[in-house]
């Protein structure tokens, strides 16, 4: 069982109190455990008023009354119970904590009266330092505690004690997003334990030296893998793609003119090459993961990855390299109207073919993107540029077929050994954009060694689904 600790005063355990209500789930309970005056109501007024956010109303402490009970926005009920006062643990019962515990989340104080502590219950216990104005709090269980204290601490330490703390939408990496809501506006916070911090303030300050939309840094710790940096707001390009569809040929025309732009600047010397060896080792997800799990041999895969470096020896290596952000979709890029796209999630930028971020945008995962607005953009791109169309285009294909390839070794992996199955729903779009690109004349070769391997339809995502790994 986990165990972190940390010294505190009122703002920072009510800071830490925030950040817990941010990833508390229903069906979560917290053991406040300490002696008289140590905190515990201090830090459970500020957890139930941070999951209420503007709806937050008054939270008395439940001595007397034993249990309070509190709705949130998002629909989950909270539980307060004081248990100081209680003289039989019978009465719990009739209280109905108990059954609380299984749908609620509950915060208990004096849990030692409890006849039996709750299975998978997270403790947080106050003790009194030397100094009156502090107390040493002790998280034992639960999940992402470490963290949790970091963040709690960063954000204390940066002046942003006070914010309510909102998570945000994240991926499949190991990274977690924040929106920070305090006085004088709105934030992000990232946390990223990866090592990928300094890579994402470097390419950052790179960015916006060169005019583009990446958000202001406010506050780093790149040690502790954090950052506080400019909210660019919740207008992602994949929600206006969603409600507005006819707007779909502008944006993808302001996406590919970003590009354009982009691939003007010479590409920054701290990014790593994508060339066509490394392509080759990156598709080996695909052969590592897929065949085994709809059920043929590895084997039937294994000449991909040399065929795609041939290949791209053959159409791509020639043309200088240029700045991709990689994972260069409508998910990464915020509108704004009239000022420039916002970008999020760049960290893992990179020199390679200019193709790869046209394929990254254009062959989206997660959502259909028109023949016509695809066909269309490549063209632009090409009327910009000056690149020969015949052999852009082969290795656009080239690119393609490699990316998306990859793209389903990794959601078998998400959903075999990580068991997070929901990518598989995208697994169809992706194959049919494999095998666009390996209608191209100058993939023969690689389409035929594909031919055979079968398809992810609705058997065969139901057979790796069945393999998912049990959280």
């Amino acid at each position: 069982m986990t165990t972190h600790s940390l010294i505190a005063d009122e703002d920072l355990t009510a800071a830490l109190a925030r950040m817990l209500a941010a990833t508390a789930r229903p069906g979560q309970t917290l053991l406040l455990d300490g002696p008289v005056g140590a905190g515990k109501t201090h830090f459970a007024r500020a957890f139930i008023r941070a999951r209420q956010g503007e709806a937050a109303e008054d939270v008395p402490s439940p001595t007397f009354t034993l249990v309070q009970t509190y709705d949130d926005p998002m629909g989950t009920e909270i539980w307060h119970a004081d248990l100081y006062r209680l003289t039989d643990p019978s009465e719990l019962d009739e209280l109905g904590l108990d059954e609380a515990q299984g749908k609620a989340i509950c915060l208990i104080e004096w849990p030692d009266r409890m006849e039996a502590l709750p299975e998978g219950a997270m403790t947080v216990a106050f003790s009194n330092h030397a100094d009156p104005a502090l107390r040493e709090i002790t998280l034992i269980g639960g999940i992402d505690t470490r963290r949790a204290i970091r963040r709690a601490c960063f954000a204390n330490g940066v002046g942003w004690a006070e914010a309510r703390v909102e998570p945000l939408a994240g991926d499949a990496s190991a990274r977690r997003y924040f929106r920070l809501a305090g006085p004088g506006g709105n934030a992000v916070l990232m946390d990223d334990p990866s090592g990928d911090v300094p890579r994402f303030v470097a390419m950052t300050r790179w960015l916006r030296g060169h005019g583009f939309g990446a958000p202001e840094l406010l506050a780093e710790d790149q040690q502790a893998g954090l950052l506080l940096v400019e909210d660019l707001g919740d207008n992602l390009v994949a929600r206006v793609l969603e409600n507005h569809p006819g707007m779909a040929p502008a944006i993808y025309n302001r996406i590919t003119d970003f590009l354009i732009d982009l691939h003007r600047h010479p590409v920054p010397d701290f990014v790593a090459p994508l060339d066509g060896p490394t392509l080759a080792d990156q598709v080996g997800l695909f052969a590592e993961w897929y065949p085994q799990a709809v059920g043929v041999s590895a084997e039937m895969a294994k000449g991909i990855a040399p065929e795609i470096a041939r290949l791209h020896a053959e159409f791509a290596a020639d043309i200088p390299p240029v700045l991709s952000l990689r994972d260069f979709h409508a998910e990464n890029l915020i509108w704004r109207g009239d000022t420039p796209l916002g970008l999020i999630d760049y960290q893992d930028a990179v020199a390679c073919h200019p193709a790869y971020d046209l394929v990254s945008a254009l062959q989206d995962a997660r959502r259909d993107v028109a023949e016509e607005i695809e066909t269309a953009c490549i063209s632009r791109y090409l009327e910009a540029t000056g690149l020969g169309e015949d052999r852009f285009r082969a290795a656009y294909a080239l690119l393609g077929a490699q990316r998306n390839l990859r793209i389903v070794g990794i959601f078998t992996r998400l959903c075999i050994r990580d068991g997070k199955p929901r990518y598989l729903r995208f697994m169809p779009r992706v194959w049919e954009y494999v095998r666009r690109d390996l209608s191209h004349p100058a993939l023969a070769s690689l389409a035929a060694i594909i031919s055979d391997l079968p398809a992810p339809d609705a058997d065969i995502i139901e057979r790796i689904r069945r393999q998912c790994a049990q959280p």
